[in-house]
């Protein structure tokens, strides 16, 4: 569930950079619709795969750091998005998300068993 989460995603964010400012309103809610997907997919899939991971009662602090984690890394990929969108154009942070998502999905399959 969630490779397939994080393909949708990096196929949403290649459909927004490959929009440009005339694109139809119903293409643009179409993106948010099947982004939809994406998080519907991950949310819960990640958070039981934490679960799995450690013992019933280290459960709080992985949830903890998992949550954490996923905080830090919004702020440093919102930093990135905005450095990128101001000096490369508006496309390129779409492209840059899609890239790290097609990257964590192959490496999830590749390195997870």
């Amino acid at each position: 569930m969630i490779v397939s989460g994080w393909v949708f995603y990096a196929l949403v964010y290649l459909g927004f950079a490959a929009m440009s400012p005339s694109s139809a309103q119903w293409q643009i809610w179409t993106l948010f619709a099947v982004y939809g997907l994406y998080y519907g997919l991950t949310t819960g899939a990640a958070k039981s795969y934490v679960a799995d991971m450690v013992p019933r009662e280290r459960c709080g602090m992985a949830y903890g750091l998992y949550h954490g984690t996923v905080g830090f890394s919004l702020l440093g990929a919102s930093l990135i998005a905005g450095a990128l969108w101001e000096s490369v154009n508006p496309a390129a942070p779409f492209f840059f998300g899609a890239g790290l998502a097609g990257v964590a999905a192959i490496s999830l399959v590749a390195l997870v068993r």
